[in-house]
């Protein structure tokens, strides 16, 4: 899983690189809260009751304290090379993730184009990261309701979002050209 550590590290210098916000009323920078600490969230995937193909993630801060996740998950797959894309395209930052708040992604890890089905590989395993320099979790294929493994082509996630609905909406809209509904 080399190229999953290297995306890592890069995401990390992402988020590290992240500049303060800025507060309406002072022009002051905004204190910018810490990351989240790998024991304080819950994150989890399964497959969408809605979209065949299509994983919802869902992370859960459980701290009584905001702290900051990669805006995008980072979505890899078994010993493949890279991660699934974030649409829309947009460079690795910080989210806020609220104390005892949970947001969600959807993550399509089949395309729908005509090449996916002479290029897909079939994994066992699909790898999530909510924090750059975190461990993860490993989800096996069976338990996300591929007991023959998942099919990978082209693979893409949505930032995390308010609400599961939201996700796979924001996917759908962005993987058929149908809306701009994205942050």
């Amino acid at each position: 899983m080399r190229a999953c550590s290297r995306l890592v590290t890069v995401a990390a210098v992402a988020v590290t690189a992240l500049a303060a916000p800025v507060t309406a009323s002072s022009g002051a920078p905004a204190a910018t809260p810490p990351r989240c600490a790998e024991k304080d969230l819950t994150l989890r995937a399964e497959p969408s009751d809605d979209s065949d193909g299509v994983l919802k993630l869902s992370v859960r801060n459980d701290s009584a304290r905001a702290c900051l996740v990669d805006r995008v998950p980072t979505v890899t797959y078994a010993e493949l090379d890279g991660a699934a894309l974030p649409v829309p395209t947009v460079p690795h930052a910080g989210r806020t993730l609220a104390a005892h708040t949970t947001v969600y992604a959807a993550v399509r890890s089949l395309s729908d184009s005509e090449d996916a089905e002479d290029g897909a590989r079939t994994v066992l395993a699909v790898h999530v990261v909510t924090v750059p320099d975190h461990d993860g979790r490993t989800f096996q294929a069976l338990k996300l309701g591929a007991p023959a493994g998942v099919r990978v082509y082209e693979p893409v996630t949505t930032l995390w979002q308010s609400s599961a609905h939201r996700a796979e909406t924001v996917l759908e809209e962005q993987t058929t050209g149908r809306g701009m509904f994205a942050a």
